[in-house]
């Protein structure tokens, strides 16, 4: 499960050059909204270098969506051994994946990349995206999960901001239903913008783990271990499913059905959520 995804401005030579030191669990070379249009050329060149220097990370770029003059140039520049997957935004249907899809499979013949090397991770940000969703994740092997843009989504629909993230709940919890249905990983979380408010951050963070999200987009490295604590399982509740665990097999093996443990019942959709647990520690019974 990756937790924290952090966006690199791809045109900034002092967050490119920090970028390997951060504890995110994926980098983003961002392209597109943290670039001028009059940076472009000299982002996208910047980003191509970067990828090859920080070999063995999980680098991800996001470029321009395909409505725009960039969106080929950005393709052919960056596709290389060492990208690990595209972030598309402004997805709205499945031809928008269907048309990266056969590009990034021409670019990986010409540079003997293995097939489906490079992922995608569509960006929701549309009424018309999130309306397409399933069709979204449904449609190449290539999509690992999709991406929730809060932000642009709000515009779209004349959302008024809330403190609380209410007026979002709708399309969070489609994206994550979706997802599930489509079988691909659970989806990533929109950016939390106000990068100095961490009680804000926390809120928000929180939220999206309850409605299972897998993790985060984020804009300033001091998000990250927020994000990573909140998206990780605490030591009680991991010594909580060890027991659920222990115990449930404990009566499988003995054939009964449901169990016991300090107190709640517990029976296959719990236990099965404890092993989930474990599973995101790292830990195996």
């Amino acid at each position: 499960m990756l937790k924290s995804w952090m966006f690199i401005p791809g045109s900034n030579d002092k967050h490119l050059m920090k970028a390997k030191a951060l504890n995110a669990n994926v980098i983003i070379f961002d392209l597109e909204d943290a670039v001028s249009i009059g940076e472009k050329e000299t982002a996208r060149l910047k980003v191509s270098q970067i990828i090859e220097e920080t070999r063995g990370s999980l680098n991800y770029v996001r470029i321009n969506d395909r409505t725009t003059g960039y969106f080929i140039d950005d393709l052919y520049e960056i596709v290389k051994e060492d990208l690990a997957g595209i972030i598309l935004p402004k997805v709205n249907t499945k031809e928008d994946i269907i048309i990266i899809d056969y590009i990034l499979t021409s670019l990986e013949k010409k540079y003997s990349i293995d097939n489906y090397k490079i992922s995608i991770v569509p960006l929701i940000e549309t009424a018309a995206g999130l309306h397409h969703a399933y069709e979204i994740a449904s449609t190449s092997k290539r999509i690992q999960c999709l991406a929730f843009g809060a932000e642009d989504f709000k515009l779209d629909l004349n959302i008024s901001p809330g403190i609380h993230g209410t007026e979002l709940l709708y399309a969070k919890s489609k994206l994550v239903e979706v997802s599930r249905a489509a079988g691909i990983e659970a989806p990533v979380d929109s950016v939390y913008t106000d990068f100095k408010n961490e009680g804000g951050l926390k809120r928000d963070a929180e939220l999206g783990e309850r409605l299972g999200f897998q993790g985060k987009l984020l804009i300033h490295p001091k998000q990250i271990d927020i994000v990573n604590q909140i998206y990780s399982p605490s030591q009680t509740e991991i010594e909580e499913a060890k027991a659920i665990v222990q115990m449930y097999n404990g009566t499988q093996n003995n054939g009964a059905g449901a169990v016991q443990v300090n107190g709640k019942m517990v029976d296959i959709p719990v236990a099965e959520r404890a092993r989930k647990i474990l599973l995101h520690a790292d830990i195996h019974e």
